[in-house]
């Protein structure tokens, strides 16, 4: 091993903050009281913003200008007092966040470009990436263990996420990982059939539109998905609605669950099998919600921005991102028995569609336009971009072995206005553009 190496290994520390509250420093406890969790919280962002304090100007300039010290923060309603985080701050800063040596950054990956602008980078020290970000695993919501192998179909390319999973099953949960990827030069669809067929994989983890790209993909090699007898099936990367995740659950029959997460935070949310809602992933993340307009926190069960306060990133803080997404809180216990508090995602601020004075989520209407058996599983809601909208435009493919015709045009949307109270109308295609990287269920014309 050379001496270079050895020097990092020996870099790497866990904070007093994680040695006081992990469990041997792998696991986080699920079922930890909320005045425990509560405490490690404000342990961590008061270690954390001295630490951006100290030894990075960007925080610094924005504490002092916000006039909140970090030895002023004494309870976990001071947070509060931090100046928020944004998305322009961070565009084409790549070492902005930085509170370490550029020669301590082990790992650098970039945004996907699709919410627009400069990309955003992230750095990762051995200690931020490599070990912090590992130790906390949640073993009863991700289930993932020795002896399973795992199809990992989330791109790799600057992507965070591809990364991010390889190494929590290999390291993490000690399975096998096929790095399948998605979308890039090597893993199209047809390849990644031909390595399920061979390796017939029991875990797949994939964004909703790529596992349905498989799923046709299987079709035409005339391969049965179901028989692979998935022990889960996980879905990240981009929204869908519970209605077109129904539909996946039928074609690879297993249970599909979502995981949310970003490139600048991390692992958020992860969701159980009853599929209400996401379970916080306290052991990460410190998480708000804020009026988009005002930056208020808002009241358990009201929707506003994600705000997201990472727990675990000391050499490249996150501290109050706006993440972009809207959602809510809900504290009540789930019957799954994690006692983790869950939110629920209602789409992007950037996505939601403008009705007469009023803004709809895409998921909304995705759910309602999936349950329609004859609308088949690629679509796109058109809406215009400079106005409200009088009436929303659905281009889509017909299920096989329908028929396209003004009838049936205006039948969905006849049933579609029943459900939403929301007048529409249809537009049938032969075949839309199948995405490679985040689809996108809403365009302006």
């Amino acid at each position: 091993m050379s001496s270079l190496f050895e020097k990092k290994l020996k870099k790497v520390r866990y904070p007093n903050v994680m040695m006081r509250y992990f469990n041997n420093n792998d696991y986080f406890d699920t079922k930890a009281t909320t005045k425990k969790i509560e405490q490690f919280h404000l342990d961590s962002i008061r270690e954390i913003s001295k630490k951006a304090y100290k030894d990075n100007e960007f925080y610094r300039n924005k504490m002092d200008q916000a006039g909140i010290h970090p030895n002023q923060i004494k309870t976990l309603e001071d947070l509060q007092r931090l100046p928020l985080l944004t998305k322009d701050e961070l565009r084409g800063k790549p070492y902005i966040l930085l509170t370490c040596e550029k020669e301590d950054i082990a790992l650098v990956q970039v945004s996907t470009g699709t919410t627009g602008g400069e990309e955003i980078y992230m750095m990762y020290t051995w200690n931020d990436y490599y070990l912090h970000d590992l130790a906390p695993r949640y073993p009863k919501l991700f289930p993932v263990d020795p002896g399973d192998v795992c199809l990992n179909g989330l791109p790799y390319e600057m992507s965070a996420a591809g990364l991010a999973f390889h190494k929590t099953f290999m390291e993490g949960c000690q399975a096998t990982v096929i790095p399948a990827g998605k979308g890039g030069a090597y893993s199209t669809p047809k390849k990644t059939l031909k390595m399920i067929r061979d390796l017939q994989p029991n875990v797949v983890i994939t964004s909703p539109s790529w596992a349905m790209l498989l799923a046709e993909e299987a079709e035409e090699q005339e391969f049965d998905l179901q028989s692979l007898q998935l022990k889960n099936l996980w879905l990240t990367g981009e929204g869908c609605s519970p209605a077109f995740r129904e539909r996946l659950e039928r074609i690879w029959g297993t249970t599909a669950n979502f995981f949310y997460g970003s490139l600048e935070c991390g692992v958020l949310g992860i969701e159980c099998d009853d599929h209400d809602g996401y379970h916080l992933a306290q052991a990460h993340a410190i998480v708000e919600i804020i009026d988009p307009e005002t930056g208020e926190v808002l009241e358990e069960g009201d929707i506003g921005e994600i705000v997201v306060t990472s727990t675990l990133r000391y050499d490249t803080p996150i501290i109050r991102f706006r993440t972009g997404d809207l959602g809510y809180i809900d504290k009540t216990p789930c019957s799954c028995g994690v006692t983790l508090p869950k939110f629920y995602l209602r789409g992007r601020v950037a996505d939601q569609i403008r009705y007469k004075g009023t803004t709809l989520s895409p998921f909304y209407l995705e759910e309602f336009l999936m349950r329609q058996q004859e609308v088949g599983n690629w679509f796109e809601f058109v809406v215009n971009e400079d106005s409200d909208n009088e009436v929303i435009r659905v281009r889509c493919e017909l299920a096989n072995g329908v028929r396209p015709s003004k009838e049936l045009a205006e039948q969905l949307s006849s049933k579609m206005e029943f459900s939403t109270g929301i007048p529409f109308t249809f537009e049938f295609v032969k075949q839309l553009p199948r995405p490679q990287g985040k689809t996108r269920r809403v365009v302006t014309e």
